[in-house]
């Protein structure tokens, strides 16, 4: 008798083996060709993100740049000597203002008054700690990370000291949505406080997936007197969420800063603070709470942001508000902000430009070219935008919605601040450039920057304005500007600049010259 399983089986015959040989073989190979195929595609990939170049090949490059053509040039040297005259004017204006009194007090505040605390989980610590390390300078700061139970430390690595959070099942937790973690995060303030660090003048909370500008954190508290008591921080960019929560709240993902006096009457009071309030959600609205019962109001700095966003953030990074970039959060749930990168090798390349002129990241300018009829967008140490059309300064710089909102159901009227829609048409979409390399040019006290085109399929347009697709490369030139959130908040502008070669745009970023912007505008309007 046969078997159950020889009973359900065909007889196949010489032509069917035969036949189902060849389906195999094909079958084989083209997974095979397929995988080759995707493996030179990654590589690719990679070889195009982890070149590098040599000093040598740098400085050869940006002055084969410099030197292009002689009206590239010409123009460069023109607004190098323009800005040489603006930069005379403006010291000369400076020693004859006076400053007054009240704005003195912080103006010899360093990096070594600021103490940062840190709230972190042990279970994502491995993760999350390439973050911190990234923007983290142990020889120059000070701060503290605070772990809810040890994590391993290994030697070299370049982060904060690392402690437990103190105890906090005496204290009422009751809220069903929340996590009990909200306690111990909302002391970090008032546990890094009691370590009693000399000299301290501000304390700046922020969480292990948020990375922080410091320089511009430094500047934006040079503003104020650190004697005084200041809340500083920002609130979401989720309608929704300030709605449950508080406008008036610093959100602590985004960070915010405390002074030392403000501190130490917190301090006193919060734990006492948060037994009264048990019903509240996170850390974040605890400190409020407290700050509340104190008096103090949330003093708002544009530059702190919460990220209470999903997917890409590519339209707040490239349009972003006339204030220094203070911190960025929620990484870990937002696509990495350089595509074909993971997450941390973005931060670290976006990096690269903050180091360089940390006081001019991502701040937008704006220009047009009248001869093809484009609007220009750069996001400085960001992005180049070019779009066939000229596009007023008020469209432009409200934000493209490329991300989802906090709370899926939401719609495009729930987001905090002013956006626009992602362009349907294929001729109203811009052509992006990436910021590939940024490097400073010592001869010429210029930052040089490399925009490279992303490459994909442009849908057919219509339209009869030339289409930028023969741009591969957008190089911009700018001087460096430490000093400016000392001056009145103005968004730059920028020129193009003549150039022989079809494949690169030469691109000059500087403070705004008259009303030539206008005079442009009101010639397209009435054409």
């Amino acid at each position: 008798m046969t078997s159950g399983s020889n009973r359900c089986m065909p007889q196949l015959g010489s032509r069917d083996i035969l036949i189902w040989f060849f389906i195999l073989v094909s079958t084989l190979y083209i997974l095979y060709s397929s995988n080759l195929l995707l493996n030179n595609d990654n590589q690719d990939c990679k070889q195009k993100h982890d070149t590098r170049l040599s000093k040598a090949e740098e400085t050869n490059l940006i002055s084969s740049v410099l030197h292009n053509s002689s009206s590239t040039s010409s123009s460069v040297n023109n607004h190098l000597r323009l800005h040489e005259t603006r930069t005379e004017e403006e010291n000369d204006e400076e020693e004859e203002t006076i400053v007054p009194p009240q704005n003195l007090q912080g103006r010899d505040t360093i990096l070594k008054h600021i103490v940062f605390g840190i709230a972190a989980s042990s279970n994502l610590w491995d993760k999350r700690k390439e973050y911190i390390k990234s923007w983290w300078r142990s020889k120059e700061m000070r701060g503290v990370v605070w772990t809810d139970t040890p994590v391993r430390v290994y030697r070299n690595e370049e982060l904060p000291q690392i402690r437990v959070s103190g105890d906090t099942s005496k204290f009422k937790y009751s809220n069903k949505q929340g996590s009990r973690s909200a306690l111990r995060i909302s002391r970090v303030v008032s546990e890094t406080l009691r370590l009693g660090l000399k000299d301290v003048r501000w304390f700046v909370m922020g969480d292990d997936d948020t990375v922080f500008m410091v320089d511009n954190v430094l500047r934006v508290l040079n503003k104020y007197d650190h004697r005084q008591f200041y809340y500083l921080g920002s609130s979401s960019e989720s309608h929704v969420q300030n709605i449950f929560f508080s406008y008036a709240m610093a959100y602590g993902g985004g960070g915010f800063a405390i002074s030392y006096p403000l501190a130490m009457e917190l301090e006193k009071m919060q734990d006492r603070c948060i037994q009264r309030y048990p019903g509240l959600y996170g850390s974040d609205d605890r400190i409020q709470a407290c700050m509340t019962e104190l008096g103090v109001p949330l003093t708002k700095e544009a530059g702190f942001h919460q990220c209470d966003l999903y997917g890409n953030l590519f339209g707040l990074l490239a349009a972003h508000p006339i204030a220094p970039l203070l911190s960025i959060h929620h990484l870990d749930l937002l696509e990495p902000i350089f595509p074909d990168l993971d997450r941390v090798e973005a931060v670290r390349h976006f990096l690269e430009s903050v180091k360089l002129d940390s006081a001019s990241i991502i701040q937008q300018s704006i220009c047009y070219d009248n001869s093809k009829f484009w609007s220009i967008s750069v996001s400085w140490g960001y992005v180049v935008q070019i779009y066939r059309d000229i596009v007023s300064p008020r469209e432009l710089e409200r934000p493209t919605r490329t991300f989802l909102n906090w709370y899926p159901r939401a719609d495009y009227k729930a987001y905090s601040f002013n956006t626009r829609p992602v362009p349907k048409n294929p001729c109203q979409k811009p052509f992006i450039f990436y910021m590939k390399m940024v490097r400073y040019h010592q001869a010429s006290n210029l930052t040089v920057g490399f925009y490279t085109r992303r490459q994909f399929h442009n849908p057919f347009c219509r339209w009869k304005v030339e289409s930028p697709e023969k741009i591969e490369t957008v190089v911009v030139f700018k001087r460096p500007e430490p000093h400016r959130w000392q001056k009145s908040p103005r968004r730059d502008c920028c020129r193009v600049l003549p150039s022989k070669n079809s494949s690169m745009m030469y691109i000059w970023v500087d403070n705004c010259v008259g009303d030539e912007k206008s005079e442009l505008l009101a010639k397209h309007a009435s054409t």
